[in-house]
């Protein structure tokens, strides 16, 4: 049966914009967590729930994306949010993208003083490649920042997207008082000494409201066009929220309207057809798998959006990259930090599947495997590095790592058809720091990373006649990638080009479905 009463999404944001505060006060609001930490401060024994992996902690910042449940009752009906933890770092578009790709809507998160910044912008593209929703919120409006109006008027220029105004902020910076929300006609005031929401909203009709601010309202009300659900969920139209994480404010009305108007799970892409909530056989994806989740032991939990049917724990689903079904014994859902064994999901749930390295990002799961999902691809990595290893009887170990973590999407690696070091790959530079550390802590491997001749790469396609005729020539600059396909490695964009031409038989792909 369709699930209504599910709502997946995730929080797209460039670095700083706010996020993980955002994270912490839908949980709170939740009840997931009864304490939200403060993120930045270090040393502190409450960290951002949601950043668990060392560097993170090290770093304040989200590295891996994690995935959130929590229950709130909106209206008498209790409605389940999955909110998936995408990595705010400006490196991280790999896993961010494939993150996206498991969500049925995102909030966008802007900074009040800063507007849209390149990362959302990167981000806000994905979304649309998909049609995902997205629901805005201007955040830190008790700050310092820009005219609402400009924000607004950003946000509709750059992204093109109609923008439908939901509150308003009376005041900014020193000078707020709170927050008007046009569907409740409440206003909600910030109190105290430090100026935090505490609770308290006031009707609007009694709300002593400065003049000039009820005509900034008033013209914001009549100058934007009027929330439309269906423009919303077909990507064309983003309602705005105006808030303030930090001091709890706007974040209810956010959690209500995402209750409210984003779209319950959305049928998936298989091929030709769309795999809709309705069909009666479980079946999935694998958007992510994360190592060692628990250090004590090595296991790895490849995380699986449900697109259809009622799972029930022990179940057995057949892996289309195995092909051989595999019984479900001890899936994992999340409650922030805590993990609990589920033993039944719905469509749009989130399952973390413990395997040992069967399972892959970009597999489908299903009873009948009969089903393919697709969509996910992996990118030409924009950074290539040759990787030594200070300890050469470590090889193996090294291999087998290697294989690990591009099987987790952290990095890919290439094998050089002639020449001794593997090569990896990725698309920001931070997958690289990540990379040596948890060579070292994971996997007990001492590597350093060498520059490598090579700035990107391609897979090649083409009758086994080209391709072999192609190797001849250019055996120096070919590798493996791990599944044993042919990959060209450029040393610059010109050479890609220069190769093109001269082999019009190939195709030399940037992508490759994973």
């Amino acid at each position: 049966m369709a699930n209504n009463s599910r709502r997946t999404f995730a929080i797209i944001s460039h670095p700083d914009a706010g996020k993980t505060t955002l994270t912490e006060k839908l949980l709170l609001q939740g009840g997931a967590i009864h304490q939200a930490g403060a993120v930045k401060a270090r040393g502190e024994a409450r960290r951002a729930r949601s950043d668990w992996m060392k560097i993170e902690q090290q770093r304040g910042i989200s590295v891996t994306s994690s995935v959130m449940t929590f229950e709130k009752e909106i209206e008498g009906e209790t409605i389940t949010f999955n909110l998936l933890d995408t990595p705010g770092h400006e490196d991280f578009s790999e896993d961010t993208y494939r993150t996206l790709t498991a969500v049925d809507s995102a909030i966008m998160v802007i900074d009040a003083a800063k507007g849209i910044e390149p990362q959302t912008r990167k981000l806000f593209e994905v979304c649309r490649l998909r049609n995902v929703p997205i629901i805005t919120f201007v955040n830190k409006v008790d700050r310092e920042g820009r005219d609402p109006f400009e924000t607004l008027d950003e946000v509709a220029d750059m992204l093109a997207l109609d923008v439908s105004p939901q509150m308003w902020p009376i005041g900014m910076g020193g000078l707020f008082e709170g927050l008007l929300d046009f569907r409740t006609e409440e206003v909600a005031r910030v109190e105290g000494g430090s100026k935090d929401y505490l609770g308290k909203r006031d009707k609007l009709a009694d709300a002593d409201i400065p003049e000039n601010y009820e005509e900034e309202y008033q013209l914001a009300q009549a100058g934007y066009p009027e929330f439309d659900l269906e423009a919303y969920r077909n990507g064309d139209l983003t309602p705005v929220y105006f808030g303030s994480a930090l001091k709890n404010l706007g974040v209810e009305e956010l959690i209500d309207a995402i209750a409210r108007y984003a779209p319950p799970p959305r049928p998936q892409p298989a091929g030709e057809e769309k795999i809709g909530p309705e069909r009666d056989e479980v079946t999935g994806f694998i958007f992510k798998v994360q190592a060692n989740m628990d250090p004590n032991h090595r296991d790895r939990i490849a995380f699986m959006r449900q697109v259809s049917g009622t799972f029930k724990r022990g179940m057995k689903l057949t892996p289309s990259g195995l092909g051989k079904p595999i019984a479900v014994h001890s899936p994992i859902l999340f409650f922030a930090q805590d993990r609990e064994i589920a033993d039944t999901a719905e469509p749009g749930d989130i399952i973390g599947i413990p395997n040992h390295g069967t399972l892959r990002v970009g597999d489908t799961l299903s009873e009948k495997d009969t089903v393919r999902f697709t969509g996910l691809p992996n990118f030409a990595p924009e950074i290539l590095r040759r990787i030594q290893l200070k300890d050469p009887t470590k090889t193996k170990q090294l291999r087998k790592a290697l294989d690990d973590l591009s099987e987790e999407g952290v990095i890919q690696v290439f094998y050089p058809e002639i020449g001794g070091s593997s090569i990896v790959g990725v698309v920001g530079q931070l997958q690289l720091d990540v990379l040596i550390s948890r060579l070292g802590a994971e996997y007990k491997v001492d590597a350093a990373l060498e520059a490598s001749p090579f700035a990107t790469a391609r897979w090649l396609k083409g009758s086994d006649e080209a391709l072999r005729e192609f190797e001849r020539f250019n055996q120096g600059n070919l590798a493996k990638d791990r599944d044993g396909d042919l990959v060209f490695m450029a040393k610059s964009a010109w050479d890609v080009g220069y190769q093109e031409e001269k082999n019009p038989d190939l195709k030399f792909s940037a992508t490759k479905e994973r």
